[in-house]
């Protein structure tokens, strides 16, 4: 006879799941939404690098201060907006959710290797999944902001990436999580595709914490957010964006277990409806 409790108990809890995800979306979307709209309009706008004019002109620039001024006198000298420097309100968060879900995947790693249950190493593969969304994205716009804000070439731009020790990190971060998918697809055994899997998950995920405190450990050409203070009106933002992507992070993560753990509910309910 059909284990319907069983099944019942399993359609209840990917619905608890969705419920969750859609909750974590919606507010996750709110919140990044009004951090973007503040950072174009409330947040103070940074300066990077000066602009000489010949004599005092009607501009939107700021003049820079007076210690900066030309000592001869002969013009006026304005601090030129850093408007590119607001890619990082999402930038920053949107690499901080690469490394949220990339521990999820980890953890879940580890628990596979030491309980050998399908559902963890199906949980560690969808954090890598949504790991390769975010450092996917957190390249993209590290790569956007620095072809603005330093006119880099793409020559440049490689050279920096293997030079620099944050994109050097991250970017061998990036080909461990596609290497992971390279792995499990040329793996044809599930125990031992699963196996492989963990174990290079757990490896790939040494990078990130080395990439996260890279800056703090090593000279680093690594831009800073905020070159003069984080006052009030950036921090706001700043730290809704951060709380909101994270939530989006883990919504997505959230999403695709619920999607696996359907299919996985529906295969048993249509075994047990035809045994």
């Amino acid at each position: 006879m059909p284990d319907t409790d069983g099944a019942a108990k399993g359609v209840g809890s990917v619905k608890r799941q969705l419920q969750v995800a859609i909750i974590l979306a919606i507010v996750g979307g709110v919140l990044t939404t009004a951090a973007f709209l503040m950072a174009f309009t409330t947040a103070r706008v940074q300066t990077f690098g000066t602009i000489d004019a010949p004599a005092a002109v009607e501009t939107t620039y700021p003049p820079a201060p007076a210690a900066m001024q030309p000592t001869d006198g002969t013009g006026v000298r304005y601090q030129r907006p850093w408007l590119s420097q607001k890619i990082f309100y999402f930038h920053v968060p949107i690499a901080e959710a690469s490394f949220l879900v990339f521990t999820l995947a980890a953890i879940f790693a580890v628990l596979f290797l030491v309980k050998r249950k399908q559902s963890y190493d199906t949980r560690s593969r969808i954090g890598m999944e949504t790991t390769l969304v975010f450092t996917i994205g957190t390249m993209i716009t590290g790569v956007m902001w620095t072809r603005a804000s330093w006119l880099t070439n793409w020559s440049q731009l490689g050279r920096e990436m293997l030079s620099e020790p944050r994109l050097a990190t991250y970017t061998i971060m990036l080909v461990f999580v596609i290497a992971y998918f390279v792995l499990r697809n040329s793996v044809e055994d599930p125990e031992r595709r699963a196996v492989y899997s963990a174990v290079f998950t757990i490896i790939a995920w040494i990078d990130a914490p080395i990439s996260f405190f890279i800056t703090r450990m090593v000279p680093s050409n690594h831009p800073i957010v905020f070159q003069s203070g984080m006052d009030t009106t950036n921090l706001i933002p700043f730290i809704i964006a951060q709380i909101g992507m994270l939530m989006l992070g883990y919504a997505i993560y959230a999403l695709r277990v619920a999607e696996e753990s359907s299919r996985d509910t529906l295969t048993v309910l249509k075994e047990q409806l035809e045994g």
